[in-house]
C-alpha cells in the first residue's frame, strides 16, 4: 500500500483552510497498486484517482436529483423512477458541458442550478413566426440563461 501526497496551490479565489501551509494545499490518497510496470506510475495513479472523484461527483449529483429516495410502492414503479433520475442526471451533465460557458456555472450542483436557472419566471411569446423566451430584466441569472440558449442554438444539427 502506498500513500501519495500532492502539494498544489489552490485555484484563484479558493477559500484557504487552516491546514494549508504557506498557501499550498496537500491532498492525499491511498492505493494498493504495485509500483511495477506502467500501471504503477504516479501520473497514471493520479489520473485514475481524479476519474474516480469525478464519478463520485456524478453520484452525488444523482442523489441531489432524486436518487436519494424511492418514493413509489412497487418495484417496477421505482425502476421507472430510477430511469427518470438517470435521464435527468445525464441531461444536467450534458447541459453543463454544452450550454454553460461560465466556468463557475459549469461546476454548479443540481440544487444551485434549480435555484438560479430552472426557477426563472419567463414567458414564451409568439411573434413574427418565431417563439421567444422573455426573461425579467432584474433576474440576476438572465444573462447566463440567454448565453446558454445561444450556445445551444449554435450547435450543429445531428
Amino acid at each position: 500500500m502506498r500513500v501519495i501526497v500532492r502539494k498544489e496551490r489552490p485555484h484563484p479565489g479558493a477559500q484557504l483552510r487552516f491546514t494549508d501551509i504557506d498557501g499550498h494545499r496537500f491532498t492525499c490518497f491511498v492505493t494498493g497498486t504495485r509500483p511495477g510496470g506502467r500501471r504503477g506510475q504516479l501520473a497514471d495513479l493520479e489520473l485514475r484517482h481524479r476519474r474516480r472523484a469525478r464519478c463520485e461527483d456524478r453520484i452525488r449529483a444523482g442523489k441531489d436529483t432524486g436518487l436519494r429516495n424511492l418514493p413509489l410502492r412497487g418495484f417496477t414503479q421505482n425502476q421507472l423512477w430510477l430511469e427518470l433520475v438517470a435521464l435527468a442526471t445525464d441531461l444536467l451533465a450534458w447541459m453543463q458541458l454544452l450550454a454553460l460557458d461560465d466556468h463557475a456555472a459549469r461546476r454548479w450542483e443540481p440544487k444551485r442550478l434549480r435555484l438560479r436557472l430552472f426557477s426563472a419566471a419567463g414567458r414564451l411569446a409568439k411573434g413574427g413566426r418565431r417563439l421567444r423566451l422573455r426573461l425579467p430584466d432584474h433576474w440576476q441569472w438572465a444573462g447566463v440563461i440567454a448565453a446558454a440558449i445561444r450556445r445551444l442554438q449554435m450547435l450543429p444539427a445531428p
